[in-house]
């Protein structure tokens, strides 16, 4: 089978898709919090209500017809995916709290949150891309957390970017701009609570 530019970039866009991407940050800044199987312990438990909760809504959702796809292109069918993302979210945060979790994984967290925010308010006016949002966040929170060795991941969110635009979902500007955003959002806040 012939790999087209259209393959490879479905391949990018699904295995790099927020939710896993979002997984796999809150297990390593779990494990990086505490350096123990505690901290993954409290990785595991973010990564349930800020990734696997939010995208078995997402997947219920396709399956009953009410979004297009897991990747919800259709910017008016966002609202309620992305709330329910907060909601769980939020649920996380305060478990977080009751609890005590490590103060760098709390932090991630909350970036996690002030990065949705800010999307959310950009897509009712516009489809900024979730996706280059969410790379843009992980790469700036590795950066910051393991140094600027991992700087290189900006060519991931590259990677990413072009996907989104080789599949016709995103425009490069919104791409760019879920990039700046998810970056920004994560810099701010995690580099102030960490």
């Amino acid at each position: 089978m012939k790999l087209t530019s259209t393959r490879l970039a479905r391949i990018v866009t699904d295995a790099l898709a927020p939710a896993y991407l979002v997984i796999a940050i809150l297990l390593i800044i779990g494990w990086h919090s505490t350096g123990s199987a505690d901290g993954l312990a409290w990785g595991l438990l973010a990564a349930l209500f800020c990734g696997g909760i939010p995208i078995a809504i997402i997947l219920f959702g396709v399956k009953r017809g009410s979004w297009t796809d897991k990747h919800v292109k259709v910017r008016s069918q966002r609202a309620i995916p992305l709330t329910a993302t907060m909601i769980s979210v939020l649920a996380g945060i305060l478990i977080q709290v009751v609890f005590d979790a490590p103060r760098e994984l709390f932090a991630l967290v909350i970036a996690m949150l002030v990065g949705l925010a800010a999307t959310m308010v950009v897509t009712v006016w516009w489809k900024v891309s979730v996706h280059t949002a969410v790379a843009g966040g992980v790469a700036t929170i590795l950066t910051l957390a393991f140094g600027q060795a991992l700087a290189a991941l900006a060519l991931v969110v590259a990677a990413v970017g072009w996907s989104r635009v080789q599949l016709r979902d995103h425009t490069v500007a919104q791409t760019i701009v879920g990039a700046l955003l998810g970056g920004v959002a994560a810099a701010v806040t995690f580099g102030l609570l960490r």
